[in-house]
């Protein structure tokens, strides 16, 4: 499997706008909730990630309180044009406010407004529904979103954490009307989170929206270094006999491979069908070294499917059913077709 470069970009879903292969994710910048990186740190691993030809850089509004975009905004400084700047809206930064939080045109306004602020930019590059609400009509999603588009404060638009049948309703009718479509997707997805592969990426390919997968390292549990105790910053993850078993051949294949189980999982995941960049989270720059070493794994399709069996999911009804030769028999009276290149 040939190596990568940070500066090995690549185009973003169904658009044009040019990606690097790993996004760094900042939802570790800020000591807010007390387990994140200090200012300095945050300047460590941006400088550095920028260094290396990344360009690719996503937050959100609920950050650490705002603190990381806050951080952000002053790290960036004159560099703000060189990247591809993610945010998000949704989650709520006001309590008892049931108007500044969800998916609606008023909870839009004011955290777009709110992020440029904390930014110091007047856009954003790419702007996700940060989760769905499961209220406000999406129409009035994909209108209000458009809006923000027409006036220049968002260029392209992300959805992240939505179901795939009301994605692919949003898509329908943005196209249908004439407005701005989702070009990316974000979904937790990794070696111990496989389910999005039963709708949501089948949806993210047939309708061009990039993947990046959040959590790529399960919270830490795919780093080798799992315990059950408390790491002293946040939770350390459990794991099942299945997620065991799972870490158990990452550990192996890691070791035929001469790297680390953390860089092996997040090299796997950039080879996955649909992924365009893994967002990296890290609270030191030693972390984010080890995270960005995952491009130069070689990972070969031998070692990548014993990672495939190792962690593979039912896909349940109606996808199992519809893959059986039974089934398969009598749609296709016994011939062979295969899906156009």
């Amino acid at each position: 499997m040939k190596k990568l470069r940070l500066d090995d970009y690549r185009l973003l879903g169904g658009s044009g706008l040019r990606v690097s292969p790993l996004c760094l994710g900042t939802m570790t910048f800020g000591t807010e909730w007390g387990w994140g990186a200090p200012p300095d740190a945050c300047r460590d691993m941006v400088d550095r990630y920028i260094g290396l030809g990344g360009n690719f850089i996503d937050t959100a509004n609920k950050y650490t309180e705002g603190a990381a975009e806050t951080i952000l905004g002053e790290l960036l400084g004159e560099r703000r044009d060189r990247v591809v700047l993610a945010t998000k809206y949704s989650l709520s930064m006001r309590e008892k406010d049931p108007n500044y939080c969800g998916n609606h045109r008023k909870s839009l306004v004011q955290g777009v407004e709110a992020s440029l602020r904390r930014l110091k930019t007047d856009h954003v590059d790419l702007l996700y529904v940060h989760a769905w609400d499961a209220l406000t009509p999406i129409a009035e999603v994909m209108r209000a979103l458009d809006d923000v588009v027409r006036a220049g404060k968002a260029l392209y638009l992300g959805v992240s954490d939505m179901p795939a049948w009301k994605i692919a309703q949003a898509n329908t009718l943005a196209e249908l009307r004439g407005w701005t479509s989702f070009v990316s997707l974000q979904a937790r997805y990794n070696l111990l989170e496989r389910t999005p592969e039963r709708d949501l990426i089948p949806m993210a390919r047939d309708l061009r929206l990039g993947v990046l997968p959040w959590s790529p390292l399960a919270g830490g549990a795919l780093t080798g270094k799992h315990s059950s105790a408390h790491d002293g910053k946040r939770d350390a993850p459990k794991l099942d006999a299945h997620g065991e078993r799972i870490v158990s051949a990452l550990r192996e294949v890691a070791t035929a491979c001469g790297s680390s189980p953390g860089r092996v999982a997040l090299r796997w995941l950039t080879m996955r069908p649909g992924v365009a960049c893994p967002v990296l989270g890290a609270r030191t720059l030693q972390q984010l070294e080890d995270n960005l070493g995952c491009l130069e794994v070689d990972l070969t399709q031998e070692l990548c499917a014993k990672l495939d069996a190792a962690s593979k999911i039912e896909l349940g009804f109606p996808h199992d059913f519809l893959a059986s030769d039974m089934v398969k028999d009598v749609l296709f009276g016994g011939t062979r077709v295969h899906p156009a290149p």
